[in-house]
């Protein structure tokens, strides 16, 4: 069986504290399907979401763990809505989230705020006019 190689099936972010970590995505509402002493997987609906702790991901990349970085990117989650953007940054927030933009209309058309998780991971909620999201919110167009 050959499978297309445009799909994502993990997402792993490297965490110096996983306790503290997965407490946090936990606050959030998510949960923990798999735990190790050294990972926490979350089951994200076919995909998984794993927090490893930095020192391993340094091993397994064969890297110095000072120098990972955790790069410049972003993770993002839409929602249905403005008021859903609004509710999940707010609620992200309540959950120890760093802002770094609050939601407010973009310049492409949407509306989307981002925050950063306990170790600066750098997440945006947002509201996508030109995406449908389907009942479990995944991007239906």
């Amino acid at each position: 069986m050959t499978l297309p190689s445009n799909r994502i099936t993990l997402v792993t972010l490297a965490v110096k504290d996983l306790d503290r970590s997965r407490a946090f995505y936990e606050a959030l509402g998510w949960i923990v399907e798999e735990a190790t002493p050294d990972a926490v997987f979350f089951d994200m609906m076919g995909q998984k979401f794993g927090l490893y702790r930095w020192e391993m991901l340094a091993k397994d990349l064969d890297a110095v763990p000072d120098k990972l970085g955790t790069g410049a990117m972003s993770i993002a989650q839409n929602q249905p809505s403005k008021a859903e953007v609004d509710r999940a940054y707010a609620h992200a927030r309540q959950c120890g989230a760093v802002a770094c933009k609050p939601p407010e209309e973009v310049f492409w058309g949407g509306y989307s705020g981002t925050f950063r998780d306990p170790d600066g991971h750098v997440w945006e909620v947002a509201f996508n006019p030109f995406w449908t999201l389907d009942t479990q919110g995944r991007i239906a167009t």
